[in-house]
């Protein structure tokens, strides 16, 4: 039987492709996954408001759709998830625990794929949060980075403000890390800017 010695040589090509899509596959699993999970919540928030409360958007889903965050001047609308676990934030944008029977409302959401757009708000922009029962009509009043370590996001239930959360830097390679990126929305009609 005869063999080759450039047989590895040969293979090394094949080899790296093989990879290649592999990794490229994994790189679009994540966004894919998300816009795939918006469309099914979206249906799911179809069937809440015509009445079915408890509405999932897949059999097995231990979250359900709670609202619309729209951010018209960017054509922006996603899906706002109950339930501020990693697993569902993989999901789309979730309502901070604690925060959905009150008026002071934290969504947070990933840097890198629904709230990416989070860089691109300015001071002035406007965001609509429509849950079951209401819309409220945002304005954007700063933007700001904290590190976790040093500060805390504090809730305070009396106050009518959006808090819309996710971590920093945009471009990171690495997830997590203590800074976030926190944009600051008061209602429209008493929206007071901060420099």
């Amino acid at each position: 039987m005869k063999t080759s010695r450039h047989w590895p040589y040969a293979a090394a090509p094949l080899t790296a492709a093989f990879f290649s899509l592999i990794f490229i596959a994994q790189s679009l699993w994540i966004p894919m996954k998300a816009e795939l999970a918006q469309w099914l919540i979206e249906r799911s928030w179809q069937r809440i408001l015509a009445g079915d409360e408890q509405a999932r958007p897949w059999p097995w889903a231990d979250t359900r759709p709670l609202g619309v965050l729209s951010v018209p001047g960017h054509d922006i609308r996603q899906m706002i998830l109950e339930g501020n676990s990693g697993r569902n934030l993989a999901f789309g944008p979730v309502l901070v625990d604690g925060t959905e029977k009150g008026r002071d409302l934290v969504i947070s959401g990933h840097r890198d794929t629904h709230f990416r757009f989070l860089q691109e708000l300015q001071a002035g922009d406007r965001v609509q949060i429509q849950l079951q029962d209401n819309k409220q009509l945002y304005e954007v009043t700063q933007v700001e980075i904290i590190d976790s370590r040093w500060n805390e996001l504090v809730i305070e239930p009396g106050t009518r403000r959006l808090s819309l959360v996710t971590c920093y830097p945009f471009d990171s390679l690495l997830a997590g890390g203590p800074l976030r990126y926190v944009v600051t929305a008061l209602p429209a009609d008493s929206a007071v800017r901060h420099p």
